[in-house]
């Protein structure tokens, strides 16, 4: 597995932070403006949020959380202060200015304290790379907040169940031998196909059995496969008619899999119209259609951390199903793949598993799973766990079999094209470092956030390079 990203020196602490009176000013706006149920319900979040950034900054407190709560805090007061005009007027605008720049300085901040890696970018002290930074931090609240972690007596038993599964793994030859853990699917039969119709471009919604079991012998086994919705794979496929044309495999991140987020995300207006390229965008296990809990994602990078094995598991075997599916149709057919954040994961996870990819482009990509849940994982659930067996360092080796990282990319390097972003909040530069250094290629960075992926030039100009580069166009 490829080494951690080395660490340059850090910038010098401060030793006062002034900017704490920002997120102190913003709150105090918000108790002085006004009065009424109203007005309190637009300032309760916004004033809690702050004040708990402003205490903390003052006490030279800098964990990812107080940061997350400081951006939330200063979102939620911009927005918030839109209705609260309406009861507050000028005292409401105030408010709502200072938060905003609370907003702002909450991404300064959190770049600011970030470890800085040898071989990235460094962020830009511009306003707009401050605003970017500041919304990663604000959905890291969110994904934070409604995370669902072990905890109590459900906690010790994921530690001793971690336990058991690295025993399996190691007594099965898995650990060791990872081809042999993975299984080769089929294409799929009983396939079921509905027209639809997306801002005046059609396409299909494919569906058919994922046939995905995960190996017995491991531990959650039949509770995985016991899921109601999950077993159902989905395909989104927008196809030019007459001569074959090269396929764009196009897999989304974290907590989307829903159209208007993935077309959103992978325009079909420009990959599909402009570029002139067939589509095909899978959903991930537990995502879109396929959720199990109230959200997409649900269960997959929360709840119990042994899922997520399984998850993965399934989501090669998913890919290439869908793949093998598309073979099967069109003998021959040019595959590229295109994956953002956590498709940016699999992408490169399938690049191990599959020679015959055309290119492979890893954006804004994750590449160090245990990495990124410790980072955000609650310091008193962390030495939980540590006391009980189970550390960062143990996990990433349970989720070895599922690593990018734990086994070369077969297609050849020049097939191989990374992004990042320079202020990346929720994957930070040092995943696409350990991707880069593992496949031997450079990252094309761009002077913005994980979030602002769509409104960046170079995230456009590494697909058409990649597009290019095979031959395509």
């Amino acid at each position: 597995m490829s080494q951690p990203a080395a660490h340059l020196p850090q910038r010098p602490p401060r030793a006062f932070e002034w900017r704490a009176f920002i997120p102190l000013s913003a709150a105090i706006a918000w108790l002085g403006g006004g009065s009424g149920w109203a007005w309190w319900l637009c300032a309760a979040l916004p004033v809690a949020y702050l004040l708990t950034a402003s205490v903390a900054l003052f006490a030279k407190i800098h964990d990812l959380r107080v940061h997350q709560l400081h951006a939330a805090g200063g979102f939620l007061g911009s927005l918030l202060a839109i209705p609260a005009l309406f009861i507050g007027g000028g005292e409401a605008l105030f408010a709502g200015a200072l938060s905003a720049w609370a907003f702002v300085t909450a991404g300064r901040i959190a770049v600011e304290y970030e470890p800085r890696y040898h071989g990235a970018s460094e962020p830009e002290a511009r306003l707009s790379v401050d605003a970017k930074a500041a919304l990663d931090e604000t959905v890291l609240a969110y994904f934070v907040g409604v995370a669902k972690v072990p905890a109590g007596s459900s906690a010790e038993a994921m530690c001793l169940e971690a336990l058991r599964l690295e025993a399996v793994l190691k007594e099965q030859g898995w650990a060791g031998d990872i081809d042999s853990y993975h299984q080769t699917p089929r294409a799929p039969e009983a396939v079921v196909a509905e027209p639809q119709r997306w801002r005046g471009i059609d396409y299909e919604r494919i569906s058919y059995p994922s046939g995905f079991l995960p190996r017995p012998e491991l531990p959650g086994a039949a509770a995985w496969a016991a899921h109601p919705a999950n077993p159902r794979m989905q395909l989104r496929v927008f196809r030019h008619g007459g001569a074959p044309r090269p396929w764009l495999m196009c897999i989304h991140g974290y907590r989307m899999g829903a159209d208007w987020m993935d077309f959103s995300l992978f325009d079909p207006g420009w990959l599909h119209r402009k570029l002139g390229l067939n589509l095909i965008l899978p959903v991930l296990p537990l995502h879109g259609l396929r959720r199990i809990g109230r959200q997409s994602g649900d269960h997959y990078l929360d709840g119990d951390l042994l899922d997520l094995l399984h998850a993965q598991t399934q989501a090669l075997w998913d890919l290439r199903k869908a793949l093998a599916w598309l073979r099967d149709r069109e003998p021959g057919a040019q595959v590229g793949v295109y994956g953002v954040s956590l498709g940016g994961y699999n992408a490169s996870l399938l690049a191990t598993a599959d020679a015959d990819l055309s290119f492979v482009v890893g954006g804004v990509p994750l590449a160090d799973v245990a990495r990124a849940l410790w980072r955000n994982l609650p310091q008193v659930h962390e030495r939980f766990y540590a006391q009980h067996g189970l550390s960062e360092a143990r996990y990433r080796d349970i989720l070895r079999p599922v690593s990018p990282l734990a086994r070369p990319a077969l297609p050849a390097a020049e097939r191989l094209h990374l992004f990042a972003a320079s202020a990346d909040r929720l994957v930070t530069p040092d995943h696409p470092l350990k991707l880069s250094a593992h496949w031997q290629r450079p990252v094309h960075w761009y002077q913005g956030s994980h979030l602002s992926i769509r409104r960046e030039r170079v995230t456009r100009e590494v697909v058409e390079l990649a597009v290019k580069s095979a031959g395509w166009k």
